[in-house]
């Protein structure tokens, strides 16, 4: 099912291509005259105050009044509020929406978490009033493309060129449909993320009407109950949510629940599964690089979600492992808990270990120290670093001295199709998401 699409146009040319758009909006702050669109209805929308006279004589579309009063006329009337800094509360939108007097009531909010999406699905339950409710920005671009569930009379795309973060363009949005799988990743910081463009090249590889979006939040508040609302069939987790967003899953499977973290959630129809698929994606990368766990030993650097996993894997592979890092408290808890050795940066050899693994955001979002020094690689070690996309202060120096490699590009494509197919079904998408990152 696809709802009705409406097109905003913030220029109009006459060639611009409508076939795909139920409904046309001219924003005549913008454009500052009703253009003849033959064969499409037209949403009019009054931003400086309200002259109806500037209409054609034959017009029998709608108009867009904003907050102003409802003028005497037979057109049908959508009031319309906006609030640009953030989402008000469920029982101050309703209260704001109820007081105006058109036929559809729009509210349109500025959405940065999950409880702004969790407000916004209340509210349409609650408003019993034809109406649009949409989120503003990035993380409210769910709200576009389920008009099913939220029960709008419509939505907007854009033509040509997107004018906010969030937005869908026409063709996007009647391509996708409101039935179209939603998948994405909850992190923060996400910008550096390349798993959108991995998992959106995944699904037109598949033919599958699907897309991934990115839910940026330091805040897990009404996580689990916005997946659920909105139909999402799953997303990722990354740093730094790996641990805490347990307590809201239903259950974890054998290898999530053994490294304490999650990676990725699988809605079953409202049941939420976390999974761990970072650690088929460490095991693809080092078995890329030749690396073998058993019998050898392994330094890791952090003490995060991602160390857990690669703690995990390496020692039911046979490693013994070190942990170091700058947080004492939780390395020297991770140890404890995997039966592992901490010791402080300063005091680890590291000719006394066949893998070197970083899995800090050293090398990621700017080149601060390493918890260990780096002077002894050599040929001989195996360096995994999981940071993606860079060339490494790690990797130069492993690259200059010989030693073997293991990549963050291939972990992450290696964990990218295993979410993938526990979302979809679909398998062998490592190449398509891993030739993304090149």
């Amino acid at each position: 099912m696809t709802g009705r699409i409406c097109a905003s146009l913030s220029s109009y040319t006459g060639k611009e291509d409508l076939s795909d758009t139920d409904l046309v909006e001219i924003r005549l702050d913008l454009i500052g005259k009703v253009p003849d669109i033959p064969d499409k209805e037209l949403l009019v929308t009054f931003r400086n105050g309200i002259d109806l006279s500037i209409l054609p004589k034959d017009f029998n579309g709608m108009i867009d009044i904003g907050e102003e009063p409802r003028p005497v006329t037979d057109l049908r009337v959508v009031s319309s509020y906006h609030d640009y800094e953030a989402t008000p509360s469920e029982d101050r939108i309703l209260e704001k929406l109820n007081s105006m007097t058109g036929d559809i009531r729009k509210g349109a909010f500025s959405v940065k978490g999950f409880t702004d999406l969790h407000n916004i699905y209340n509210v349409s339950k609650r408003i019993g009033k034809p109406h649009v409710l949409l989120g503003m920005g990035e993380f409210g671009a769910v709200t576009r493309i389920r008009k099913d569930i939220l029960n709008n009379e419509f939505s907007f795309g854009y033509i040509g060129e997107p004018t906010a973060p969030g937005q869908f363009s026409v063709k996007e949005m009647k391509e996708l449909g409101d039935g179209c799988i939603i998948t994405g990743i909850i992190g923060d910081p996400l910008s550096k993320s390349k798993s959108p463009q991995m998992q959106n090249a995944a699904f037109r590889n598949c033919g599958i009407r699907g897309t991934y979006l990115r839910f940026e939040t330091s805040d897990l508040a009404h996580a689990a109950d916005v997946i659920r609302e909105y139909n999402i069939r799953g997303t990722n987790v990354t740093i730094p949510h790996k641990h805490n967003i347990i307590d809201q899953l239903d259950c974890l499977d054998k290898a999530a629940e053994k490294a304490g973290a999650v990676n990725t959630i699988v809605n079953d129809e409202g049941h939420l599964k976390g999974y761990n698929t970072d650690i088929i994606g460490i095991e693809t990368s080092l078995s890329r690089a030749g690396f073998d766990p058993k019998g050898k030993r392994a330094v890791i650097m952090g003490s995060g979600g991602a160390a857990r996993a690669c703690t995990y894997l390496l020692t039911e592979k046979g490693c013994r492992v070190t942990i170091t890092g700058r947080n004492d408290a939780t390395g020297r808890g991770l140890a404890k808990e995997f039966g592992c050795e901490f010791k402080s940066g300063g005091s680890v050899s590291v000719q006394m270990h066949d893998l070197i693994v970083n899995c800090t955001p050293v090398g990621m979002y700017g080149n601060g120290d390493y918890p260990l020094r780096l002077d002894h690689l050599n040929r001989d070690h195996t360096v995994f670093d999981m940071v993606y996309g860079k060339n490494t202060p790690i990797l130069s120096k492993a690259i200059s001295v010989g030693a073997k490699t293991a990549t963050g590009e291939d972990m992450l494509a290696g964990q990218g199709a295993a979410s993938f197919e526990l979302w979809t079904g679909r398998n062998g998408q490592f190449d398509i998401m891993r030739s993304v990152l090149q």
